[in-house]
């Protein structure tokens, strides 16, 4: 017992005094970086997807505006004229394809690579409505088999038959991640476009007509890109696969 009556208290321990939480420990840790594209989950594919729209919002925009408007316009036919319209529809959701894919390469879309890969965009949509229209899964089965053939005759500048070979090269390499890609960016911009669709319904009073087109140019850029996305990925998994 110290005089006066009070009790010292014993020294601390050492390695126990109390010191800030350095950056990267348990608790402060951050969300891990992405992947690189050659193992890229699809998850992380929306994700890039996303960050790719908030990087180019007033391409994003552009390249859902005549796919959004078209799709409105489908809706007001019985299902054999929406279908013609849907196939008749082929040069315009080509060129949203064609614009994306130009957003995810870096490159301009025009001269003789942008006219190939619009020509095989065009041939291989043809076939989509047809086959969608049985069951979706055949349709996207089919634009993940040979829908790469846009990026492929852009990028690599390849020639018509020689992206269609390429196309079928990168869609074998990971044909899962491809069609689970297309799968769940399908899904996610249907289920995000209806919600949409029904709070402008809802919140704003707007018309059905004008809801629906709204939500289909802002949320139809993320198949888009993301379907190019998709090359990037198939391409990485090829140079990394050994020979």
């Amino acid at each position: 017992m110290a005089r006066g009556g009070t009790r010292k208290e014993p020294p601390a321990r050492r390695g126990t005094e109390a010191r800030p939480r350095r950056d990267g420990e348990t608790l402060g840790r951050g969300a891990p970086p992405p992947l690189p594209p050659a193992t890229r989950t699809v998850g992380q594919l929306v994700a890039e997807s996303i960050r790719l729209y908030q990087r180019h919002v007033w391409k994003a925009l552009a390249i859902g505006l005549l796919p959004g408007v078209w799709g409105v316009v489908a809706t007001d036919f019985s299902r054999w004229v929406a279908l013609a319209f849907a196939v008749a529809g082929a040069p315009v959701f080509t060129v949203s394809y064609l614009v994306a894919c130009g957003v995810v390469g870096g490159v301009p879309v025009r001269g003789r690579p942008a006219a190939t890969a619009f020509a095989g965009g065009v041939l291989v949509f043809l076939p989509f409505p047809f086959l969608a229209s049985v069951f979706v899964l055949p349709g996207l089965a089919w634009l993940a088999l040979f829908g790469l053939v846009v990026p492929v005759a852009l990028i690599e500048r390849r020639s018509l038959a020689g992206s269609f070979r390429r196309a079928q090269q990168l869609a074998r390499a990971d044909f899962v991640h491809v069609l689970g890609g297309l799968c769940t960016l399908a899904i996610a911009v249907v289920l995000t476009q209806g919600v949409v669709f029904i709070l402008l319904r809802s919140f704003a009073d707007t018309a059905a007509r004008t809801s629906a087109s709204l939500a289909g140019i802002v949320l139809s850029p993320l198949l888009f890109l993301g379907a190019a996305l998709l090359y990037v990925d198939q391409a990485a998994r090829v140079r990394s696969t050994p020979r």
